[in-house]
Order: C-alpha cells, then structure tokens, then sequence
C-alpha cells in the first residue's frame, strides 16, 4: 500500500495570484513555485512521504530516459502514478539547474486512470506524453449524458488532450488498441469522490480544483504561450490566466508496482 493520506482543504486563494499576468517566483532559493497556491486551490490533496517522493523521482527520471527525452530544465511536469495503490498526480518543478536531483514536488492529488476491465476500457498508457498544438484542448459542456453523469464534469472544464496512443484492451482478449489519452476533470457528485481508485476508460480523471489550478497558471501551456508570443490566440484559454514563467509541456505516466502492461 502506498502510505498516502488525502488532505481536503477547502482554503480559497489568496494573494498569490499577483495582477499583471504573470507569476513569478520571488521567494528564496529553496522554494518550489506555485506550491504555496496549489495549497490554496487545489481541494483535494495527497501527503507523499520521503520514501514515495524518492521513488517516484526515479520512475520520473527513468521515464524521461527510456523515451530519450532531454531533461525539461526550468519548468513543471506533471506525473500520474497509475498503479491501482496509487491513483496519484504530481507536479513536479524541475529548477533551471540541477537535473532530477533538484526536483521538487509541487503537490500531490488523486486521480482516476484506466480500469481495463469491460468494452471499450483501456489501461492508461505509460510514457512520456507532450501536451502539443497538434492536440488542441477543448472545455466541457457539462451536459450528462444517458446515465446523468457528466463525463468531463462542470460545464467549462478544461479537457487537456494528449492524441491518440496505444492502449492495452479490456475486452476480446486483450491487445493493444488506439484510445484518445485526455486528463479532466469528471462528474463532481458520482465520479470525483471516487479519485484515488481507478475507474475511467484510459483518461486520466483529475479533480475539479486541480482542474482549474492547471488551467488558470497555465502549468502545462508551454507550446500555447509560445504560440500567444507570435501572436496567435486560443479560445480554450481563460481571459483570466495567470501564466507562470515555468509552463511545462510533458505528462509523464507510471506505474510504482509494475502492473499491467
């Protein structure tokens, strides 16, 4: 078992959301950007212990090496454990300097990954996924669906869409099929409570909170920032964001107890 508790903490953000537009971090050295104000806004929380951070820094580094992707320097990356005693996100902060020993953890949060066990349900994929323009993100319309659950949750939720992958099949004898890899948010009464277990199709559920905190600091928004820069605009993007210097691009998916395939 993982030795992970779930801190609810329903403090509204204060003051560090800064006006101007962007975030910046004017703490000292040491500190980890935005952890503070992931605190605040993120309502559903995890409390890692030493051993987990130093593991999970591990599978990070060692993800990041079997897809020959160059350490992502200066910015945030965020993880999801899907092994079924796990059920987590972490967003990570890798500083400019210093490579994976110097990552910190951001915060924690529980989330829901593929259940492959019925039609048409996946198992999520490990690797390393970049959040891409070639992907573009959309924001649900919060209409439930035949069985009054909605999906992608409240009305205006971001859906952050990573393409099409190969998936291990629930169904027919299992297999490696394509399914759409998304993190979202989920139904707030039927489907959020149940975070930290794993029941979606392959999509990655993430609470309503972290949701907005990805959104609103624009956590993993690299390519979209770099596109605003030359001039190009988004409707998906709030008109309120808060960009952070430090926008990521990379999703990062493991599996702590090597289940699955």
């Amino acid at each position: 078992m993982w030795g992970l508790s779930l801190a609810m903490a329903m403090a509204m953000a204060s003051g560090a959301a800064a006006a101007g537009g962007v975030e910046v971090d004017d703490g000292p050295p040491t500190s980890t950007p935005l952890a503070d104000v992931f605190v605040a806004e993120v309502d559903r929380r995890l409390a890692p212990g030493a051993q987990e951070v130093i593991e999970w820094r591990g599978l990070l580094q060692r993800a990041f090496a079997v897809a020959g992707v160059a350490v992502p320097d200066g910015q945030f990356v965020l993880m999801v454990d899907r092994a079924p005693h796990a059920q987590a996100a972490v967003l990570w902060w890798l500083p400019p300097q210093g490579g994976f020993d110097a990552a910190r953890v951001v915060g924690a949060s529980p989330v829901s990954t593929g259940r492959a066990s019925g039609y048409d349900h996946f198992e999520t994929p490990l690797g390393v996924f970049p959040h891409t323009l070639a992907n573009p993100d959309f924001r649900a319309e919060g209409t439930p669906n035949a069985q009054g659950i909605c999906g992608y949750g409240a009305r205006g939720m971001r859906v952050f869409d990573f393409g099409w992958q190969q998936g291990w099949r629930g169904w027919g004898g299992g297999g490696w099929g394509q399914m759409r890899l998304q993190v979202h948010a989920t139904d707030p009464q039927r489907l959020e409570p149940r975070l930290g277990t794993q029941q979606s199709k392959g999509c990655i559920r993430i609470a309503a909170s972290l949701n907005r905190f990805l959104d609103r600091h624009g956590v993993l928004d690299a390519d979209y920032d770099a596109a605003v820069a030359r001039g190009e605009s988004f409707w998906v993007l709030r008109s309120d964001r808060l960009m952070t210097p430090w926008a990521g691009r990379w999703l990062v998916v493991v599996d702590r107890e090597g289940s699955g395939h």
